[in-house]
């Protein structure tokens, strides 16, 4: 997005949490292309979900976002990291689904140290992921911040410290610490 559409963004998310649902019809052309993009990397990085197509998730992402009370996004930045959560919860809900002793499936242990490269290999307990990147936001919410952007949408350390508003060296900071982190806990035993 070029800078004027930067602010264009900012002024409609600051428009549509005040009320107005004309400015939410003119602000998804803006983001729509980047929401795309994110649940492409989504799909790409995630296994398990060969049926859920690109624009699929984008759409279910949007349901639930324009389900709620409308929030108060400060940036384009803020708004692709909300998103991007809120994709990641689409696909860790369908992995639950999927998963239920009634459909014959079981949550499968992983080798963690691997599992928290990317790409997401398959066999990956999101269940465990999830809960852990839960209790790491608890704690460290930037850190979570990070894994997900990292793990879940596939950006690069560069892309994740323009996104967060941090440096280089504080986003490879945070991704080595969480990786550890959630290494930690992922391979307690259940």
């Amino acid at each position: 997005m070029e800078e004027t559409g930067k602010d264009s963004v900012t002024r409609l998310l600051q428009r549509w949490s005040d009320g107005d649902p004309v400015a939410l019809d003119r602000l998804l052309p803006l983001v729509y292309a980047d929401l795309r993009r994110i649940a492409a990397s989504l799909l790409r990085t995630t296994p398990g979900h060969a049926t859920l197509q690109t624009t699929a998730l984008v759409h279910e992402m949007l349901l639930r976002l324009i389900g709620r009370t409308p929030a108060v996004f400060e940036s384009s930045a803020h708004l692709l990291n909300t998103s991007a959560r809120m994709m990641r919860q689409v696909l860790v809900d369908r992995s639950r689904r999927a998963a239920t002793e009634k459909r014959g499936g079981r949550w499968l242990r992983d080798d963690f140290t691997e599992a928290l490269e990317l790409p997401i290999p398959d066999g990956t307990d999101l269940a465990a992921l999830d809960a852990a990147l839960n209790e790491l936001e608890a704690a460290h919410e930037r850190m979570a911040r990070v894994v997900e952007l990292r793990y879940f949408v596939g950006l690069e350390v560069t892309e994740i410290a323009a996104a967060l508003g941090v440096t280089e060296r504080t986003a490879r900071r945070d991704w080595v610490a969480a990786r550890e982190w959630l290494r930690e806990r992922l391979e307690q035993p259940a």
